[in-house]
């Protein structure tokens, strides 16, 4: 099969397109013909070399976001997923918790250890063909493109797991995020709104900042021109807000922190702008602030995500798609901030 792949890390020069082996399929797998993968962060940060996800190793096929049609079930897909079958429009979990004993991947579902993740420690969407367990695919409802379908998974779920799983983020409340115009945060705005809270979003520029009031945003302020506590603050009537959601770090941390109200919750689950911060000790542990880790996500929450998505009326966040071959150009923009969204890459 064709894939796009590197063989050592460095700039988007070391991405290969090319003939590769077609993908070892196990009795509980089904091999997907791939219509659309997305671009993650991950992607570029793991060619660049600053960062590898325990398990990762070279050669590398990216993309853990994808979409398309089964082409292929092992032997024993009908006892793990019955129904499913050749032709099948499906998207990918690329998480590989609670994989079964007979799907090549088991034994990578140790969520805080060596976890398996499709296109981060084993071959992903990059590809025109790719592996999954048979229990981590999930049918595409007509009406929905593969584009659409395969924006969803890492950043939908990442926004789900933080906002309501760690976050408990309930009806009425208001939450505070950052880099509106990025995939977590586009989904993010979208998921909080759907469940009745009050949106505040932050962005690099009004352009951003109008998109992320046409996903549904309350109230929205370019971060470079005007001050975040004082405008979360001035929003809430001076109380402060239930909640923040940052997966940027250190260039908004300490806004993050001064905008909550008294046991206020500040929510983490990414670190773009840097890996280390500094905290208020007197202001956190006299407002009573909460910080909390969001860690991966469980089995189960992957089809309750998709279920609210599917019949929720959400906007699709695909910002640009381009040719698998032309995913050097997808990293670069990504690493310049120049798209809105999700950038999809199609074989």
């Amino acid at each position: 099969m064709k894939a796009l792949f590197y063989e050592a890390h460095g700039d988007v020069d070391v991405l290969r397109h090319g003939e590769v082996p077609d993908p070892m399929v196990g009795a509980g797998d089904v091999l997907v013909d791939v219509c659309a993968t997305a671009v993650n962060h991950l992607d570029v940060i793991q060619r660049a070399g600053w960062f590898t996800m325990p398990g990762y190793t070279l050669p590398h096929i990216a993309g853990m976001d994808l979409a398309g049609v089964v082409v292929a079930v092992g032997s024993e897909v009908d006892a793990v997923r019955p129904g499913l079958r050749v032709g099948d429009r499906v998207v990918a979990d690329p998480s590989l918790s609670e994989v079964g004993a007979n799907s090549r991947f088991a034994g990578r579902g140790d969520l805080y250890g060596d976890l398996g993740i499709l296109g981060a420690t084993e071959p992903g969407g990059y590809a025109e063909l790719c592996a999954v367990p048979a229990t981590h695919v999930h049918p595409i409802p007509d009406g929905v493109s593969f584009e659409e379908a395969a924006s969803l998974p890492t950043v939908f779920m990442t926004a789900w797991h933080a906002l309501f799983e760690i976050g408990r983020l309930a009806r009425g409340e208001t939450v505070l995020l950052h880099g509106a115009s990025s995939g977590v945060s586009s989904a993010a705005i979208q998921l909080a709104k759907h469940a009745g809270a009050v949106v505040l979003a932050t962005a690099t520029s009004d352009a951003k900042c109008e998109w992320a009031t046409s996903l549904g945003a309350d109230h929205v302020l370019n971060n470079r021109t005007g001050i975040v506590t004082a405008w979360a603050r001035e929003v809430t009537g001076g109380r402060g807000v239930d909640m923040v959601l940052d997966h940027v770090g250190p260039a908004l941390w300490e806004a993050s922190m001064f905008s909550l109200r008294p046991r206020g919750r500040l929510v983490f689950c990414g670190n773009t702008t840097g890996n280390e911060v500094s905290i208020n000790l007197g202001f956190g542990f006299h407002m009573g602030i909460q910080i909390l880790g969001s860690d991966p996500y469980r089995y189960d929450e992957f089809a309750q995500m998709l279920s609210v998505y599917w019949t929720g009326g959400f906007r699709s966040i695909v910002d640009s798609v381009l040719p698998l071959a032309d995913a050097g150009r997808a990293h670069q923009r990504m690493l310049a901030g120049e798209f809105m969204g999700k950038i999809i890459l199609v074989p």
